[in-house]
């Protein structure tokens, strides 16, 4: 068990996107340290988000143009003002112009006016990561140049990523690419700062890896051998789960599946250097979808719905035996909600990985369901809910008068209103690591609620206000955890 786990502690649900933007001045900017000082008056020591990756233009934190590349609408340009290289008029029109715009003015400053030290750091960080920004780059122009089209749409000598094809876009659109290249080196850096003050506070930050891949991504175009496509880069299956309880279909992601026997060729470098760029970024990563290292449920392309797929091993032992041997102890929480076998167990303990367990799937069976307070494990990480659960009060609103009236029961006609005694038990938990989200400690319905899995609209825009944060909850927040001994 990684050393974070061997003390008690509680952190907070919260995507950056969700950070109060009034200056237009980015999630990465003096609303981000203003939240991580909250945490620390307020007794937490973990900060846990979603994905922080490019977005597709759906927005979804799971459908990542890039395992490496941050969002670039994160980067806090009025910092880019304050040294002089992004002029305020292009600043104060951000809203009316795309990011990458008001990045390349910026670069324009920077290469007129940044130390040389500055310029240093800037080729040290794309010489340092060479191995994914330059295809970040090249991705992210020709998807520019070709009307936003998914890779496979692009002339085939692009599509097939032929060498001198490359080299001749590479010297016609090279301003462009490196644009590109800065936004990352921007956003890098102030992230960096970011996880100095942090850590300054005793924050731990908490990130997100998702399973699989978006298709239309970098990832899969720049290694098209290690999924499983046909001639023309299309996936010959894709990924989803089977029917369950709450879906007679299943659920068809349509994500590209791994060519496990190419990444086990090359002793899973993929997979090194993107958890390189997770621990780069963040003290502790959740697994999402963990169950799929163990097995996963694969659908030939062709089925419009889950019904036709199959469950297929994983070497997920193999490659988290490697991983382990390439980069030491590793802060990694397995994401093992919904129904699972006992291979997943097996494998998440034999990795000795703490599991999750969530109190609002605690109350639709009996005594014996795993999510009920008593039945907690030390090595799992609590949750009242999570992005994908409607918030606590919504949920309790929500239910049956009989389910309400076991829910309280259950917590002994509590004299606090929902969503405290939810809360207190998270923090009451044996458990050693607590996680509450934001709408929860606010006390908001569910109207504020993250996602809504299984649609499209209306998702990922959340926002919170400061005024919603009274000295009060501060104070009441730092004394739960300190009794509970989360300080």
């Amino acid at each position: 068990m990684h050393r974070i786990f061997s003390q008690r502690r509680a952190g907070v649900l919260l995507h950056p996107s969700s950070l109060p933007d009034r200056e237009q001045e980015g999630a990465l900017g003096s609303e981000a340290l203003r939240f991580i000082d909250f945490l620390a008056a307020a007794g937490f020591s973990i900060w846990q988000m979603l994905p922080v990756n490019s977005l597709d233009d759906y927005g979804s934190p799971y459908q990542a143009t890039s395992v490496h590349a941050g969002n670039g609408r994160f980067i806090c340009l009025h910092d880019l003002v304050m040294r002089g290289w992004l002029d305020e008029k292009t600043h104060s029109n951000r809203r009316n112009l795309p990011v990458i715009r008001c990045i390349a003015a910026a670069r324009q400053g920077f290469m007129r006016s940044a130390t040389q030290a500055e310029q240093l750091r800037y080729q040290d960080f794309k010489a340092q990561q060479g191995h994914w920004l330059n295809d970040y780059a090249l991705y992210s122009v020709t998807k520019q140049v070709h009307e936003m089209r998914p890779w496979w749409l692009w002339p085939a000598e692009l599509s097939r990523r032929e060498p001198a094809v490359l080299a001749g876009f590479h010297r016609e659109h090279s301003e462009s690419l490196e644009d590109y290249c800065f936004e990352q080196y921007v956003f890098f850096s102030q992230w960096d700062h970011l996880h100095r003050k942090a850590r300054e506070k005793n924050i731990l930050l908490f990130g997100d890896m998702p399973l699989f891949v978006a298709h239309d991504s970098v990832d899969v175009w720049a290694n098209q051998g290690c999924f499983l496509l046909d001639t023309h880069g299309q996936p010959t299956v894709v990924a989803g789960v089977p029917p369950d309880y709450f879906s007679a279909s299943g659920q068809r992601w349509g994500n590209p599946l791994y060519n496990w026997e190419c990444m086990r060729a090359d002793g899973f470098r993929w997979w090194l250097e993107r958890l390189r760029t997770h621990l780069k970024l963040f003290d502790l990563v959740r697994l999402d979808h963990f169950r799929g290292f163990a097995s996963y449920w694969e659908i030939p392309s062709h089925c419009e719905t889950a019904v036709g797929g199959r469950w297929v091993k994983a070497p997920g032992k193999e490659l988290l035996t490697t991983l382990l041997a390439e980069l030491g102890e590793l802060p990694l929480i397995a994401e093992d909600l919904g129904t699972i076998s006992k291979d997943v167990l097996q494998l998440r303990d034999e990795f000795e990985l703490p599991g999750m367990k969530v109190l609002l799937f605690a109350f639709d069976s009996d005594a014996r369901n795993p999510y009920l307070p008593h039945n907690h494990e030390p090595n799992s990480v609590v949750y009242t809910g999570t992005h994908d659960n409607n918030t606590s009060l919504g949920w309790f609103y929500n239910l049956e008068d009989s389910l309400q009236q076991r829910v309280l029961e259950y917590f002994s006609y509590p004299r606090d209103a929902m969503p405290w005694p939810l809360i207190q038990a998270a923090l009451q938990s044996v458990c050693h690591t607590a996680i509450l989200p934001m709408q929860d400690l606010l006390g908001l319905d569910g109207s504020h609620r993250m996602n809504t899995p299984g649609t499209i609209r209306d998702n990922w825009q959340w926002k919170f206000d400061w005024e919603w944060v009274s000295s009060d909850l501060l104070v009441h927040l730092n004394h739960l955890n300190r009794l509970y001994g989360r300080i």
